[in-house]
């Protein structure tokens, strides 16, 4: 018995030893190449974005490779866009996606939905998005939307929720509960074809499309993104994850969050590189690169973040119940799981590669 014990004492201190040289090189801490194998077993990661600037970070990421990289040759990034929120929860829903950027609205109700499976990791913008009338329509408040139409995104999307919230706070209803503002789905890159057609008077859209708007139809701003809620400081986009993915690969994700964290770092101290790696996305996504000057407009009218804006994401989970997207009362103390985050903000620091 004491010779066993001997010998285990031993090696507890050889694999101490061994720890210690490990961490020492890095392979075990840091966010280097020396991580390049970690959490291999997940075979594929499956990640969701929208070709809208307010999702920078994954379209900076997509574009160079930046995530690919943190999560090592071991698993496979599978990148699927977007159009709105509502779609990709009906993704995560099923199970297609492991991983995304979205916006509030849908991510409290996917947060719902699945009954605390969906939960937000992170956050990645805030405010840019813009109330943008018809060239002609002057239209200079949410009060003057009564008796016109208004398009957004998705019904149950942010912007969709937003727009609800607004003209509740004005004494206005949309047509579908007995008020005069007729609200109408439709495609971003759609908008701009309705305005031509006098089908839409005006709309709200997130960014870059509120700038396209301006720019190619001769919109006026009704409301900019400072004036549309908090000053302009609330969520328009966060990152979900599916958390029994988060609890089988916690490092793939914390790598995953490191290159968010850097990338975010690099959009706020290199925008032009910014600018020009989204735009390149953009154009893959949509077959159409957006101008130069309407890019470098639109980027001022968002924050690029990594915390989430809790306090505003909690307001959104009450605009989707007022608006009967949510039909209970839930307990939201799972909404957000930021433990990775944290981490990976104090292993990138003001990094901006990893």
């Amino acid at each position: 018995m004491n010779i066993r014990n001997k010998g285990n004492h031993k090696g507890k201190k050889v694999l101490a030893l061994l720890l210690t040289t490990l961490l020492a090189s890095g392979v075990l801490t840091g966010c280097g190449a020396a991580d390049a194998n970690v959490d291999a077993d997940a075979g594929s990661l499956r990640v969701a974005v929208f070709p809208n600037i307010t999702h920078v970070q994954g379209l900076m990421g997509k574009e160079s490779g930046a995530f690919q990289k943190a999560v090592g040759a071991g698993t496979k990034i599978i990148w699927t866009t977007y159009n709105a929120g509502s779609d990709e929860i009906q993704a995560f829903l099923s199970g297609s996606e492991d991983i995304g950027y979205i916006g509030p609205g849908p991510a409290v109700n996917a947060y719902v939905k699945s009954h605390g499976d969906v939960q937000i990791i992170a956050g990645a913008t805030d405010a840019g998005e813009l109330l943008v009338s018809r060239k002609g329509e002057h239209i200079t408040s949410v009060k003057e939307l009564a008796g016109k139409k208004v398009g957004v995104p998705q019904f149950g999307n942010t912007q969709h929720l937003t727009l609800l919230h607004l003209l509740q706070a004005n004494g206005l209803k949309p047509t579908t509960q007995g008020g005069t503002v007729e609200i109408v789905q439709a495609k971003n890159p759609d908008v701009k074809s309705l305005f031509d057609k006098n089908e839409l008077d005006a709309a709200l859209v997130p960014e870059p499309w509120g700038t396209t708007l301006l720019h190619e139809t001769g919109a006026q701003v009704v409301l900019n993104e400072k004036n549309i809620w908090r000053g302009g400081k609330y969520a328009t986009t966060v990152i979900i994850a599916r958390r029994d993915y988060v609890q089988r690969h916690a490092d793939l994700i914390q790598h995953f969050l490191q290159a968010h964290v850097a990338l975010t770092n690099e959009a706020n101290s290199n925008p032009q590189k910014a600018e020009a790696q989204v735009n390149a996305q953009i154009q893959s996504i949509t077959q159409k690169q957006l101008q130069r000057q309407i890019i470098s407009k639109a980027f001022p009218r968002m924050l690029i973040v990594t915390d989430p804006a809790e306090d505003s994401v909690r307001d959104f989970y009450q605009f989707s119940r007022n608006a009967g997207y949510i039909q209970e009362d839930n307990d939201l103390k799972t909404l957000f799981n930021l433990t990775l985050l944290k981490r990976a903000q104090q292993i990138v620091g003001s990094k901006t590669t990893i």
